[in-house]
């Protein structure tokens, strides 16, 4: 009885799949009807997502990254004999935030949670600290890599659960910038699942970054492990942006307001040549110039 409604298929009569000939599912396809969707971009932050995407790309000036977690900062205090406490961190960060002259070289200021909530020991948020050096204060906003299922030992980036009401959060205590990264391994392949797992996921964030006001730093890193040359590496960057700039397409993200983060491309770091400066700008430049559309306002690299 399943198969009531699937059909044979002989000369002498016509041919039906699904009780439907070829020439009646050709007719009725023929003139495709062209729908037109309105798609709500960026949630009416547009303008203040292009204008934060130039501020941070200004000329001469660059991104200062000071997320690191309370565990990491923790070894810093370590190294000079301090205890890893709120105090200390905040101590510390206090230092970097409030360099006189800072604005002059850094545009913007990648923070970690804890920091974006802090405050100097006399009571004024950091957030105004980098806002009064023109410094855009941003946000690392992923949970962190864990290992891929079905992949060849690689990795994923976790962090979407919850991330609209977080950003949103974020964008109230007054970060204007977003911060995820993901990871590509060369030895490990790349698989096409690991691909576009960190392509699709990347896309994801941009749009829920920029639906809540804050523009998002795209960093797909390829990792520098492996005894691959420069060619592959080159291979396997294109692949890779490829696919993110299709997915971002797919998810609406608006390209004048985000930011790219590209890895350089090099040989890699146990390949038996290494690549002079030269080279690996000529191969860099090759890559973005081929794969970077040029709506995007800026490609950064961290301090």
């Amino acid at each position: 009885m399943a198969c009531a409604s699937f059909a044979k298929l002989n000369a002498s009569s016509s041919q039906w799949i699904g009780q439907q000939s070829f020439s009646q599912r050709h007719a009725r396809t023929s003139a495709p009807c062209r729908v037109s969707l309105s798609i709500r971009a960026a949630a009416g932050y547009t303008d203040e997502l292009v204008h934060t995407a130039k501020t941070i790309a200004s000329p001469g000036r660059g991104i200062l990254a000071i997320d690191e977690s309370n565990a990491t900062c923790g070894k810093r205090l370590a190294s000079i004999g301090l205890d890893n406490t709120e105090t200390n961190r905040q101590a510390y960060r206090q230092l970097l935030l409030t360099t006189p002259g800072l604005g002059e070289y850094i545009s913007g200021a990648i923070l970690f949670e804890e920091t974006l909530y802090q405050s100097t020991t006399d009571g004024k948020k950091f957030v105004d600290c980098l806002k009064e050096q023109k410094i855009v204060p941003g946000i690392k906003v992923d949970k962190g890599l864990v290992p891929l299922p079905g992949s060849n030992n690689e990795s994923w980036c976790q962090g979407l659960d919850g991330l609209a009401s977080r950003s949103a959060e974020y964008y109230k205590q007054g970060a204007r910038f977003a911060k995820w990264r993901t990871v590509v391994s060369i030895p490990c392949g790349p698989s096409a699942l690991a691909v576009k797992e960190a392509a699709w996921g990347l896309a994801r964030y941009a749009a829920i970054s920029q639906d809540n006001g804050l523009v998002p730093i795209v960093e797909p890193e390829i990792l520098l492990d492996g005894d691959h040359p420069i060619e592959r590496t080159l291979e396997v960057a294109e692949k890779v942006w490829s696919e993110v700039f299709l997915y971002l397409a797919e998810n609406n993200v608006l390209f004048e307001g985000i930011l790219l983060k590209p890895s350089m491309v090099t040989p890699g770091a146990e390949h038996k040549e290494k690549a002079s400066p030269e080279t690996i700008a000529k191969y860099t430049l090759t890559m973005l110039r081929r794969r970077v559309p040029p709506a995007v306002p800026g490609i950064m690299k961290n301090i």
